[in-house]
């Protein structure tokens, strides 16, 4: 029964990511798409991945840091073969659960302490959407004058705002000393959890080093999707992605697709669309940035099909389904 539950699970998240490229491609205009693709550059495109390959090695000393704060003996070694390997699963499964399982499995393995490594990962993720939604909300009123159309004015503030009231909403929770929240068990994992994030994220030691490391490894997803726009020659500047990137990146973090593939670029369209820039740019940029991940996914694929065997797969799958509620 889990095992089918899974299934259609995973076949509604691949339905919504085709109808929602379905969508966005309807609006493109294809003359325009077919004069972009003639003229990438390769030499940009390649210097996107090699940024895409450097957030790989922050985003694996995020999690190293988080990780020690949980009790969990993590070498930066080890953090960013999971990683890398983490970005594979993240790839060919349902949103970021398949990644998170990845990781889970592997260091539970090393460590043998389960709940460690799954409050590192579950910590991993709440600080990069808080620090990613601090981010929409800094840039708030630059964004705000660059995009005139009040629809996309007021999607903007609710998607910074919903971003950091969530978690905000689980450190609180963790606070409040509320026995019922102590008492019922569903409750009360999202309590420890909650307690621990706080901890680990406000402590003296590592909470400085995580949010500046959060902050970077955004800066290089903006950085790395200016570069997608350059190498097709759009007239997206580094501003523009600074500004606009970032709720797109957390749109696309909203688990309903594989690998936010659909919402992405449909998020994508619309960021381009309401800064004044043309759509197909805005379909293409995205789709050269999903390749780039779909890249260095493949290789973090090469790098477990080499250090794996079928045991492994078999045990993967099992803790995939174990951490399958367990994405943010």
């Amino acid at each position: 029964m889990r095992r089918q539950r899974t299934y259609l699970v995973f076949a509604a998240k691949i339905a919504v990511s085709l109808a929602l490229l379905y969508v966005a491609v309807g609006f493109v205009n294809f003359g325009a798409l077919r004069e972009r693709l003639h003229r990438i550059d390769t030499i940009w495109f390649a210097a996107a991945l090699f940024v895409l390959v450097f957030q790989i090695a922050l985003v694996s000393r995020r999690w190293q840091r988080i990780a020690d704060g949980c009790g969990a003996a993590l070498g930066i070694t080890h953090a960013i073969l999971y990683t890398l390997i983490g970005s594979f699963f993240s790839q060919v499964l349902p949103s970021t659960i398949g990644g998170d399982a990845a990781r889970i499995w592997f260091l539970a393995r090393d460590t043998g302490a389960w709940k460690s490594a799954i409050f590192s990962v579950l910590i991993d993720r709440i600080a990069g959407l808080i620090w990613l939604a601090l981010l929409v909300l800094i840039c708030l009123p630059w964004s705000l004058v660059l995009i005139h159309n009040p629809v996309g004015r007021t999607a903007l503030f609710a998607i910074g705002a919903a971003g950091v009231a969530a978690p905000a909403g689980l450190f609180v929770l963790s606070r409040s000393g509320v026995a019922p929240f102590q008492n019922w068990k569903a409750t009360r994992h999202v309590t420890e959890i909650a307690a621990t994030a706080w901890t680990v994220l406000t402590s003296p030691k590592s909470g400085a080093a995580i949010a500046l490391i959060s902050i970077a490894v955004h800066l290089l997803t903006v950085l790395a999707v200016w570069c997608c726009a350059v190498a097709i020659g759009s007239p997206f500047t580094l501003m523009d992605s600074v500004l606009l990137i970032p709720p797109v990146i957390l749109v696309a973090a909203v688990p309903v697709s594989i690998a936010g593939w659909g919402v992405r670029e449909s998020a994508m369209l619309a960021a381009f669309s309401y800064a004044g820039l043309p759509d197909s740019d805005g379909l293409l940029v995205s789709i050269l940035f999903g390749a780039g991940s779909f890249v260095i996914g493949a290789a973090g694929g090469i790098v477990w099909s080499v250090g794996t065997n079928r045991t492994r797969l078999r045990a993967l799958q099992e803790a995939g389904e174990k951490a399958g509620g367990l994405s943010l």
